[in-house]
């Protein structure tokens, strides 16, 4: 069986944006001899906690990582409702946990768990609503944290894909009891891998800090502070760090954000422009409580009296050298979710049609005029074409 070679996109899907500041940034850390737990990392959490306007964050290698510790920390092993719609990282960090994940269907209009069906599941093993703030859209906190009160439930927003995005004016990640967050390599900043969880919760942050360095009381930066070599475990935990490299890399990252926020909303707007009168395309439905991050851009593709697919125009774009993806398989479809828990196809409709007709195109800070135009017009001359 031979190798296929890789494909290579003109325009790809998404693309970090670096320059000489990340450079300098990462040569002074690897002078200062501090790569792992030095002072970057306190100073990358204090940045990130006046840009959230949180009392805690706390750092870890991903927002994997950062799920399962914000739900291990508080205790949570019952039954945890979050939407199929998402990525596996979400309901594999809930089993992890010890953990029921209980799925729930989506918003077909913006691809968040629906608010409206949430509270029909609630049951006596309830103790948490996991939202996930999809493609950068935040979920309707005011709905979901109205539902928790009244059912006295947790609340841990999975916001990997939403750094920057608000509702109301809010941040989201900042409204539950945890918002945890990724800045893997797509993200609107990246440290390569790595996340983060942001709290008011002064106790909690203590319990998660414990649990991402093997769940003892102090790390190396403060034992040498205070001169000393001794620590004590006081929790079972797991090294879930974060390296100074990656935090000099994110402290240049976040001081860039807001403008690239802005990049990527007129991109955005490009793009809503020109596919609002394509047959058989749509973008995701915009409401005025959401200021959305744009992590992603997605499209629904449905021509109607056509036999082409969403499928199709994937295909196609990437024939072209246009790196779209799919996100994402709904949870409750695959295997070991199906084997362990029985979910089945047609449990969640509007989460697994979502999955059939929508496409994420290119949408990255870097992308110039030339760029936009191409995959606007490809998108467009494909779509007429199948019409046609």
């Amino acid at each position: 069986m031979t190798q296929q070679k890789q494909k290579k996109f003109n325009i790809p899907l998404c693309k970090p944006s670096f320059n000489a500041s990340e450079l300098t940034a990462v040569r002074e850390v690897l002078d200062s001899g501090w790569v792992a737990h030095g002072p970057k990392n306190k100073e990358f959490e204090s940045l990130l906690r006046d840009f959230f306007h949180v009392g805690e964050v706390i750092l870890l290698n991903s927002c994997a990582s950062a799920l399962e510790a914000a739900l291990v920390s508080s205790g949570i092993t019952g039954e945890v409702i979050i939407p199929s719609f998402t990525m596996s990282a979400t309901a594999n960090a809930v089993v992890r946990a010890g953990a029921t994940p209980v799925f729930c269907d989506v918003e077909w209009k913006t691809g968040n768990i629906d608010a409206s069906l949430v509270e029909g599941l609630i049951t006596k093993k309830t103790e948490a609503i996991m939202p996930v703030h999809f493609a950068g859209f935040p979920c309707d906190m005011d709905a979901i944290m109205s539902i928790a009160k009244k059912h006295g439930l947790r609340v841990i927003e999975d916001s990997a894909e939403c750094i920057g995005g608000k509702w109301n004016g809010k941040f989201a990640g900042t409204f539950g009891d945890a918002g945890c967050f990724s800045f893997w390599a797509t993200k609107n900043i990246t440290t390569g891998e790595g996340g983060m969880v942001t709290t008011n919760d002064t106790k909690l942050a203590d319990k998660m800090r414990r649990f991402r360095n093997h769940g003892i009381d102090s790390d190396h930066r403060q034992r040498a502070e205070l001169g000393t070599w001794y620590y004590e475990m006081a929790d079972l935990g797991y090294n879930y760090r974060i390296t100074d490299i990656q935090c000099a890399l994110g402290l240049s990252q976040l001081r860039k954000l807001p403008d690239r926020l802005i990049r990527r909303q007129e991109i955005a707007q490009r793009y809503n422009k020109a596919f609002s009168g394509i047959p058989g395309i749509r973008p995701l439905t915009l409401v005025p409580e959401v200021y959305h991050a744009y992590h992603l851009y997605v499209i629904s593709y449905c021509p109607r009296g056509s036999n082409t697919s969403r499928g199709d125009l994937f295909v196609k774009l990437h024939e072209k050298g246009i790196g779209a993806n799919i996100h994402y398989i709904p949870v409750h479809l695959h295997p070991f979710y199906q084997k362990r828990f029985g979910y089945q196809k047609g449990d969640y409709p509007k989460a697994e049609k979502a999955y059939e007709q929508i496409i994420s195109l290119p949408i990255y800070p870097r992308m110039d005029e030339r760029d936009i135009r191409r995959v606007i017009e490809t998108v467009t001359r494909i779509a007429e074409v199948y019409a046609a």
